[in-house]
């Protein structure tokens, strides 16, 4: 299966490569700054390794690390709309969040300190390859590079300050992104894989993407039309029911947590949980 991460080389410079068992086959530009989000208009798999490192020796990014959207959609399960309370829509709610929120695959979720309400959200996220505006919900898919996993990490109370959600979802370090680009060929059965977070051990999400109220490309003819989607721009598409703010008791991520979310062929996202230093 194709996995492409972005990451820094040894020597700290940014790039993207395909991951290959334990190996990372570097496609970026040596001795400069390489971006996935400047690669995924065209064909990943025609690009060539200009070397490569052991798994070890590289540090993950997210897997978009500078997108020029972050675009959330709130409330696409209809478990986690009954869970709120909320009344089920005709139109998907949207937010977004910025890059600096994010973090890779392994690094620490940051709990600020401003608050105990530190919740997880397990969901699939889109990255787009072909950008376009207004695009027709028959040719959406045509316009993904690939998925990956994200957790829209949410500092509860912030996030209900008022009825926007943005302070809530933008944290520094808050949410989690990775651990690889996943290309659409090797996922025709997207919609059977399941959402699964799991805090501790403890599976507290589970869900199939099929459920989702708005499926991908609906998503994508959505957004395209108030905004134009460009390469590397990233949709996290929803989480399922079981978020830690309606269980009962309440579950909220604190220091010494460990977050794993997995979906199905798409991979697992672990991060542990830290206090804001």
């Amino acid at each position: 299966m194709a996995r492409y991460i972005s990451f820094r080389r040894p020597d700290g410079t940014p790039s993207f490569g395909r991951l290959d068992g334990e190996t990372v086959h570097d496609l970026g530009a040596q001795g400069a700054a390489a971006w996935l989000k400047d690669a995924v208009a065209g064909d990943l798999s025609v690009l060539a390794a200009t070397a490569s490192y052991a798994r070890a020796d590289v540090r993950l990014l997210p897997v978009i690390p500078n997108p020029n959207k972050i675009l959330c959609v709130g409330l696409n399960y209809a478990t986690h709309v009954a869970e709120t309370g909320r009344d089920q829509k005709e139109y998907p709610a949207i937010f977004t969040r910025w890059a600096d929120s994010l973090i890779a695959d392994g690094e620490p979720l940051v709990r600020p300190p401003e608050t105990t309400r530190f919740d997880y959200e397990g969901e699939l996220a889109v990255v787009i390859g072909k950008g376009g505006r207004r695009i027709p919900r028959e040719k959406a898919l045509e316009h993904v590079a690939g998925y990956s996993v994200f957790n829209d990490g949410s500092v509860r109370d912030w996030q209900r300050h008022n009825i926007q959600f943005t302070p809530g979802k933008n944290f520094p370090g808050t949410g989690g992104f990775g651990p690889a680009l996943v290309t659409p060929d090797e996922l025709p059965d997207l919609a059977e894989q399941r959402v699964q977070t799991r805090i501790n051990g403890q599976l507290v999400q589970d869900q199939p993407v099929s459920d989702m109220v708005w499926d991908v490309a609906f998503v994508i003819e959505y957004c395209s039309t108030f905004t134009t989607l460009e390469p590397g721009d990233v949709i996290a598409t929803g989480t399922p029911g079981g978020v830690g703010d309606k269980r009962t008791p309440p579950l909220y991520m604190k220091a010494g947590d460990v977050a794993e979310i997995s979906i199905g062929k798409v991979g697992t996202l672990t991060n542990p949980v830290i206090d804001e230093a």
